[in-house]
C-alpha cells in the first residue's frame, strides 16, 4: 500500500505530495474562474476546465449566463461531477436543496446562514455523525446582496500543509477522536441532536483524502481541554485571520457559483435590496467530486 501524504510518520510521502501542492501559484479569483454556458449541461471543455481546478484547490468558481430561479441548477451540476447523494438537512426543500436568504420569523430565523449576519470560517457539516461526513458542496447565486455577502476560500489541504509546516503537533492534536465536540442540541423542530465528537482533520476511508470538519465559532462548541489542543486551535486561528496568499475572497454574482470539496469558507454580513433579496441555492453532498 502507498503510504498517506497525511500520516504524520510518513515522511517521504508528505514530502512528496507537499511538493506538487505547493507547485502551482496560490489561487485567484480569476485565476479559479470558469466561464461557461448553462450550468446544468457543460460542454466537455467546461467540464475539464473545472476538473482541472478542483484537482489543484479542491474548488472552483464558475460564471454563466444562466439567471433563472431554478432550484434544480446545482442538482444537475452536481450530478456530472459524480455528487448524487444529497444530504437532505431537516431546513433543505424537499428536493434537498437549501434556499439561502433572509428569513424573518419562522425557524429559520435561529440560524445564521437565513440571517443577514457574518457567518465565522467552517466547514460545511461539522455538527455531522461519521456517517454522513459532508464532502461535497455547491452554492449557486440567484440573487446577490445590495451591499457585502462575500465568501473567504481555502482550500482545507492547505490549511493542513501550513499547520503541519508550523508544527506537526498541531496535525496530532486536531487529528484526536474527541478534538472538537458539538454539544448535544434540543430543537422544539428538529428534536434531539446528540453530541457529536470528532476530529477536525482526518483521512477519508473512502477516498484517502483529507477531510476537514471546522468551525470557529465560539458558542455550543467544545475543545479537547489538553495544551496541545489549545495551542493547535489558537495556530488555526491565527492562521485564518493573517492575510495569505491562499485565502481569496469573492462575491458571487448572479449565474455564478462555487463547486468544492467542502473547502474551508466564511461569509461577510450583508445588506439587502428589499426588491431584490440575496438568493443562494445551496446542495451538500456526501459524495467528493469524482475525478
Amino acid at each position: 500500500m502507498t503510504a498517506s501524504p497525511f500520516d504524520l510518520t510518513a515522511h517521504g510521502a508528505y514530502a512528496a505530495w507537499r511538493r506538487d501542492k505547493l507547485a502551482p501559484p496560490p489561487p485567484t479569483t480569476d485565476s479559479l474562474l470558469v466561464e461557461i454556458g448553462d450550468p446544468r449541461a457543460l460542454t466537455a471543455v467546461e467540464h475539464d476546465a473545472v476538473m482541472t481546478r478542483i484537482r489543484r484547490w479542491n474548488m472552483a468558481l464558475y460564471a454563466s449566463r444562466v439567471m433563472d430561479a431554478d432550484p434544480g441548477i446545482p442538482r444537475q451540476l452536481g450530478a456530472q461531477f459524480g455528487l448524487t447523494q444529497l444530504d437532505a438537512n431537516w431546513l433543505a426543500d424537499e428536493d434537498g436543496i437549501s434556499k439561502i436568504s433572509v428569513h424573518e420569523g419562522g425557524t429559520r430565523e435561529a440560524y445564521i446562514p437565513y440571517t443577514n449576519r457574518p457567518i465565522k470560517w467552517h466547514t460545511d457539516g461539522y455538527y455531522n455523525p461519521p456517517g454522513r461526513l459532508i464532502r461535497g458542496m455547491i452554492l449557486h447565486c440567484v440573487q446577490s446582496a445590495r451591499e457585502g455577502g462575500d465568501n473567504g476560500l481555502m482550500d482545507h489541504e492547505m490549511a493542513y500543509l501550513l499547520l503541519r509546516d508550523q508544527d506537526p503537533a498541531h496535525i496530532r492534536a486536531l487529528m484526536q477522536p474527541d478534538a472538537m465536540v458539538i454539544p448535544e442540541r434540543v430543537d422544539a423542530v428538529d428534536g434531539v441532536r446528540p453530541q457529536q465528537g470528532g476530529p477536525v482533520f482526518s483521512v477519508d476511508a473512502h477516498s484517502g483524502r483529507l477531510h476537514m470538519r471546522y468551525t470557529a465559532r465560539t458558542r455550543s462548541i467544545a475543545w479537547k481541554e489538553d495544551e496541545a489542543t489549545r495551542a493547535a486551535v489558537a495556530a488555526l486561528e491565527a492562521l485564518l485571520a493573517a492575510p495569505s496568499p491562499y485565502i481569496l475572497r469573492t462575491r458571487l454574482a448572479p449565474g455564478m457559483g462555487l463547486l468544492c470539496n467542502n473547502v474551508l469558507h466564511d461569509r461577510s454580513g450583508f445588506t439587502d435590496d428589499p426588491t431584490h433579496p440575496r438568493l443562494l441555492y445551496r446542495a451538500r453532498y456526501l459524495d467528493r467530486i469524482a475525478g
